[in-house]
């Protein structure tokens, strides 16, 4: 059985994105995808790193399965979220993936550096981005075991 097949409950992504289009365009390719998920939008470098170390008014929050990242963010941006991230041992082994508009070769080298688990640039064209979202979520929730999966 795959872990698509096994998945048992919903998988929780946290999007991190300032812009509200960009957003929307991802929660629509998400939806439209085969596995269920449940996307949660923070705006900030701040509001994100509240979410995953659940403080303030995310003291509720779900671990996230993955973590999609835009890097050009109000105050502290994506760079400083990943480094912030991967430096923490307990949210270190979350997924992150930069979506961002960037495809600057000291971006994706330093996303990588700080240990990004991918890059990817998003489109222009709703078509393209919409297969972008649905090839990463093919990947990521079908194809690979995420330490999630491992909870027992």
């Amino acid at each position: 059985m795959s872990p698509a097949t096994s998945r048992a409950r919903k998988v929780e992504i946290l999007l991190v994105e300032d812009n509200p289009a960009d957003a929307e365009l991802a929660q629509i390719g998400l939806r439209k995808g085969k596995i269920l998920n449940q996307v949660h939008v923070v705006e900030d470098g701040e509001s994100a790193i509240a979410f995953l170390r659940k403080t303030g008014a995310h003291s509720d929050a779900p671990t996230p399965d993955l973590v999609l990242l835009d890097l050009n963010l109000p105050g502290m941006d994506g760079r400083e979220v990943l480094e912030i991230v991967k430096s923490d041992p307990e949210l270190k082994v979350i997924p992150v993936i930069v979506l961002t508009t960037s495809d600057a070769a000291p971006d994706i080298r330093q996303a990588y550096a700080n240990y990004a688990n991918a890059y990817m640039t998003k489109p222009v064209d709703f078509a393209q981005f919409h297969e972008l979202i649905a090839g990463m979520e093919e990947y990521w929730f079908s194809l690979v075991r995420l330490p999630s999966d491992a909870a027992g």
